[in-house]
């Protein structure tokens, strides 16, 4: 397989309350933000669409398991990515973000066949370069995603009222850990393909909530436990 500037892998941590708190509301951290917004200009791949709510994604192991071998990209796409994706895009607008390059994003998408797919439209492409640099006291320098990137941009379409971003680090939306889902990496596709089903329990939980004015509400660590009580309150009626 091709491998374009293919990322390293970089386990997760978890940050503590307090280093979240202090992290998303440092000025350094805001003034970052703001610089990152006038420097970095996102390119609409297709239009916005009024009234529909944002799915941020990540790539690598979130939809795609980029480090085992394969003869065909599509052996590493994570089980019901279309599918995912096709009804999500009934409710929400899609961006994918990747902590690599653009041309990473461009390449890997293309060959999973997602930015020319009849049953859904991709909104925009973002890479590294979108990306902030942050400090903790327990976890040192690292990059993270601030949504508020594409809150400033597109105003008129999101917030973190109607946004929530999936990726398998946490600390990529330590800015705006409210609107961040820790999704189960996808690794070892070879021998994973087979059970991993988290997309489809994910478009479960991604329909169930689209009619909610506000997501500030949710505690989306808790999505799963969310399912099981939708699924009762179904069975009940």
């Amino acid at each position: 397989m091709d491998e374009v500037d293919s990322p390293e892998i970089i386990d997760d941590f978890e940050l503590g309350q307090d280093d979240v708190v202090d992290i998303k509301d440092k000025e350094v951290n805001k003034r970052k933000l703001k610089r990152r917004v006038d420097q970095y200009k996102i390119e609409l791949r297709n239009p916005c669409r009024q009234g529909k709510k944002l799915l941020v994604l990540d790539i690598d192991y979130t939809l795609f398991d980029h480090r085992s071998t394969a003869e065909n990209p599509l052996q590493l796409m994570r089980p019901y990515l279309h599918e995912f994706l096709t009804a999500a895009y009934a409710e929400y607008d899609i961006i994918i973000w990747s902590a690599t390059s653009m041309k990473w994003v461009e390449l890997k998408m293309g060959q999973l066949g997602v930015l020319d797919n009849p049953n859904y439209k991709i909104t925009a492409l973002l890479d590294r370069m979108a990306m902030i640099t942050v400090q903790s006291d327990s976890h040192g320098i690292f990059d993270c995603k601030p949504l508020g990137l594409i809150w400033a941009q597109l105003p008129e379409y999101y917030s973190a009222k109607n946004t929530i971003m999936f990726d398998d680090l946490r600390r990529n939306f330590v800015m705006n850990p409210q609107n961040g889902l820790a999704i189960r990496p996808f690794r070892k596709a070879h021998s994973s393909r087979d059970s991993d089903q988290e997309l489809l329990k994910l478009t479960q939980y991604l329909l169930a909530i689209a009619d909610l004015d506000d997501f500030s509400s949710l505690d989306h660590r808790n999505w799963e436990f969310f399912n099981e009580d939708n699924a009762k309150r179904r069975r009940q009626t």
